[in-house]
């Protein structure tokens, strides 16, 4: 058991979309939150439903796959190690702060997660007739991709 000496699994959905900063030029972080469902019965007999949420570290390639493939309420696996750090605050006030440091990321729903990535992209890019962002996909109905993207988000 030498091996499990900081180590921690989770499993959860994303509160919001990855945070990313880029230190010089090639370096990047990406802090994220976690919520954890739990269910249990309690004393009474009656089923509990607890949700604890953690923040999440990810460094460099890990950061960079955060950015390009993690959104808000996207379900993932993770593993890592706790750091504790403490700090004093502007008010001069000594915080503490527990965070996991990710050593693994397993998306854990890619399909719906590509889809909505793509649409997302679609709209950032796609210029319609008139000239406004998004001008390509008011001609599809809602539940139909734009067609360069289905092929790809399909994948």
């Amino acid at each position: 058991m030498k091996a499990i000496k900081n180590k921690v699994q989770l499993i959860g959905h994303l509160g919001a979309a990855p945070e990313i900063k880029v230190f010089d030029t090639d370096k990047k972080v990406a802090n994220l939150s976690i919520a954890v469902n739990d269910r249990y019965k309690n004393a009474k007999g009656d089923w509990v439903d607890e949700t604890q949420w953690f923040n999440l570290v990810a460094w460099s390639k890990l950061a960079q796959y955060a950015e390009q493939y993690l959104l808000k309420g996207s379900e993932i696996a993770i593993e890592g190690r706790i750091v504790n750090k403490s700090y004093t605050d502007k008010n001069d006030i000594k915080r503490a702060t527990t965070e996991i440091i990710i050593s693994e990321i397993l998306l854990l729903n890619k399909a719906k997660d590509k889809e909505a990535k793509f649409i997302e992209l679609a709209k950032e890019k796609s210029v319609g007739p008139t000239g406004v962002k998004g001008g390509y996909l008011g001609k599809f109905p809602a539940n139909q991709m734009v067609p360069e993207f289905a092929t790809a988000a399909s994948s």
